[in-house]
C-alpha cells in the first residue's frame, strides 16, 4: 500500500496504566475511504485505542500519524477533532431538551455551538444540509421531535448525525448497537455503510452479527497488539481467536 493511500497509521504504539500495558507495540494501517472493524475481548485495548487516536491519552511510545505526515500525538483533542476526526462513544450524548433538528443546527461545522445560538436562523445551506443528514439517518420523520423522546437507536443515528455535520473525514464508532433491537442493528449497519461510501469509519464492536453484516476488513485485538487480521470469515476460523474471544 502506498503512502497516498494511508488515512491512519498507528506505529508501534505502547500505552501503559500502573503496570498495565493497555497498549503493546501497536501498529496498524488504515486506507482512505475504508472501513474497518475492530474486535475483541474486553481489556484487549479497544478503547485505548481510540483514546490514543482522538487525544484523550497520550502513548508512553509510539506514532500515530494521520493524513499527510501529521503526528496527532503532538496533538490535544480540540485540535484533532478541527483535523476531521469524529468521535461517537458508546452512550449517546445528544441535547435532550432541544429538537432532532436543532441538535443537527448546533452540531454543524462552524462557530454555532460555542455560542448555543439557536436563535439565529440558520441559512438555506444549513438547511439543506440538515436535510441530508436527516435522510441520511433515516430520521426526516423525526425531526420535530425532542431529542429525549427518541428511541434508544434514533438517538444513536442522531449522534452519528450530528458527528456528520461536524464534516469529518473519519468516524470512530464505539459500539454503535449496544442495546438495540433487531432492526436497528439492520437499519445501522445499512446507515455506517451509507456513511463509507464518503468518509472513513472505524467501528469497534462485540455483535458479531452485526460486524458481519457490515462485511469490511476486521482487526481483532488482544493484550493490546493486532492477534488476527482480515475478513470476518478469516478471523472467524483462526484458532487464536477462537481461543481468546469467541470460545466455541
Amino acid at each position: 500500500m502506498s503512502e497516498a493511500d494511508t488515512l491512519l497509521y498507528l506505529d508501534g504504539v505502547t500505552v501503559t496504566f500502573d503496570g498495565f500495558r493497555a497498549l503493546n507495540a501497536l501498529s496498524l494501517y488504515l486506507e482512505k475511504g475504508e472501513m474497518r472493524a475492530v474486535i475483541g475481548p474486553n481489556g484487549a485495548g479497544k478503547t485505548t485505542m481510540m483514546d490514543v487516536i482522538t487525544g484523550r491519552t497520550r502513548p508512553d511510545t509510539g506514532r500515530v500519524v494521520f493524513g499527510n505526515d501529521t503526528d496527532l500525538t503532538k496533538l490535544d483533542e480540540p485540535a484533532i477533532a478541527s483535523l476531521g476526526i469524529g468521535r461517537k462513544f458508546q452512550k449517546p450524548t445528544v441535547f435532550e431538551p432541544h429538537t432532532v433538528w436543532d441538535n443537527l443546527l448546533l452540531a454543524l461545522a462552524g462557530d454555532r455551538r460555542p455560542r448555543f445560538s439557536l436563535w439565529a436562523r440558520e441559512t438555506a445551506s444549513e438547511r439543506r444540509r440538515i436535510d441530508e443528514i436527516l435522510v441520511t439517518t433515516r430520521l426526516g420523520d423525526q425531526r420535530d421531535r425532542r431529542a429525549a423522546d427518541l428511541s434508544h437507536g434514533q438517538k444513536q443515528w442522531l449522534e452519528i448525525g450530528m458527528l456528520l455535520a461536524q464534516e469529518p473525514s473519519l468516524l470512530l464508532v464505539d459500539e454503535p448497537v449496544a442495546g438495540m433491537t433487531d432492526a436497528e442493528t439492520e437499519q445501522t449497519a445499512e446507515l455506517l455503510r451509507e456513511i463509507n461510501k464518503t468518509r472513513s469509519v472505524v467501528v469497534v464492536e462485540h455483535d458479531m452479527a452485526f460486524v458481519r453484516a457490515l462485511d469490511v476488513k476486521v482487526t481483532v485485538l488482544h493484550e493490546g497488539s493486532v492477534l488476527s487480521e482480515g475478513t470476518i470469515d478469516h478471523v472467524s476460523e483462526d484458532p487464536r481467536v477462537i481461543e481468546v474471544y469467541l470460545g466455541r
